[in-house]
């Protein structure tokens, strides 16, 4: 049996930013365009009038300050408010694919490999840009990398899953190494028209190599054990897909074929599961909260994180405990965590452990435990 270990880590991030203060008015515009085209219906109370958005209800509701997109022009416009992404040729790099590539390689020069290094490429991500041929094997060809590649959705847990899949197969010794990348254009599947809603997402793409121990080049973290759950639930859902022109309304502008959530129920009934998954994988590891140097949680909500940080530790986390970035990225989906991890792990001293989780859409839940080595 191979030790494996994360042996490097890059982030893609887009040029463009969006504050909460564009945002608001954006969305206010809007709201205010489709209430006076609707002000007979709302008066007769055939149709809700859209409420206005502040960034005081979006940092309280959330902790986030801006995100990062890959088209701005297109989300601020208030007869748009989608992003607008040029056409691309088939013989041409797929967005996503190019974006994974950047991180892919930043990953694999702070490692010190090469594509030659690399064995497998997981896509792991809650929005593949198509449905085949994989993603995975785009990205592989970009690289130049030899062996296999395949794509991966396990929505907002994507990453650590793909951690797993991975570090199982260089325990079991059919690969070497593997190169999880996470591209997430979360603004192409965010309803930017729903105040609930539309400050949530941004986009990103990250990369983790994974290698056996021993091949490691320099500082490393062993992945000392992972572990993954998962319980269905509606609370979390998009439903668009092929099927969608085959339906009676599939073409029409449904809320439904955007991201769409029950705020208050993920909240109740996913932090729990959160917090017990941490704890239970801890436990079975002999891991005392005391032993825990950091944690790196998905960055959905700084409120969520909070509290599964206080079940994790006993206690508020201190200042670095617990790193949010999501107030610079909003909800990146499956990359959060790992940006959080790629941003502050540095520090760290040889044998000092650390847990990554991810959660969401599912409901799903992964962990990983790690230990540094220099």
């Amino acid at each position: 049996m191979h030790i494996p270990a994360i042996t490097g880590t890059g982030v893609f991030t887009p040029q463009n930013t969006i504050s909460n203060a564009e945002l608001v008015v954006a969305f206010n515009a809007y709201a205010d365009k489709f209430n006076a085209a609707h002000k007979d219906q709302i008066a007769a109370g055939e149709i809700q009038e859209k409420p206005h958005s502040s960034e005081d209800f979006i940092f309280k509701a959330s902790g986030i300050e801006q995100r990062y997109v890959v088209d701005k022009e297109g989300i601020l416009n208030p007869d748009m408010m989608h992003p607008m992404l040029p056409q691309r040729s088939d013989d041409d790099p797929s967005l996503m694919a190019e974006m994974a590539l950047d991180a892919a390689q930043k990953a694999l020069a702070q490692a010190g490999k090469t594509a030659a290094d690399v064995d497998a490429v997981i896509c792991a991500a809650s929005n593949l840009e198509r449905a085949y041929p994989a993603v995975a094997i785009e990205i592989q060809d970009l690289l130049g990398i030899n062996g296999f590649a395949f794509d991966m959705n396990v929505a907002c847990s994507s990453a650590t899953f793909g951690i797993r899949a991975a570090a199982d197969m260089i325990r079991s010794g059919s690969i070497k190494s593997a190169l999880v990348v996470n591209p997430e254009i979360c603004s192409a599947h965010l309803e930017w028209r729903d105040r609930d809603c539309h400050f949530i997402f941004g986009d990103v793409a990250t990369a983790t190599l994974i290698e056996r121990a021993e091949n490691a080049s320099g500082p490393y973290f062993e992945i000392k054990s992972t572990r993954c759950a998962t319980d269905f639930s509606n609370n979390i859902r998009n439903n668009n897909g092929f099927l969608r022109r085959s339906r009676p309304d599939g073409t029409a502008d449904r809320r439904d074929m955007q991201f769409m959530q029950n705020g208050r129920k993920v909240f109740k009934e996913v932090l729990p599961m959160v917090s017990t998954h941490i704890a239970d994988h801890m436990s079975d590891e002999g891991v005392q909260a005391s032993d825990l140097k950091r944690l790196w949680l998905h960055q959905a909500n700084k409120s969520m994180n909070d509290f599964i940080g206080k079940k994790v530790l006993g206690r508020s986390p201190e200042a670095g405990e617990q790193p949010n970035i999501l107030q610079d990225y909003a909800n990146t989906s499956s990359a959060g965590s790992i940006i959080a991890f790629s941003k502050y792990s540095d520090d760290l001293n040889d044998g000092d452990v650390g847990l990554i989780c991810s959660f969401g859409a599912g409901y799903s839940v992964g962990s990983v435990i790690v230990e540094r080595h220099d």
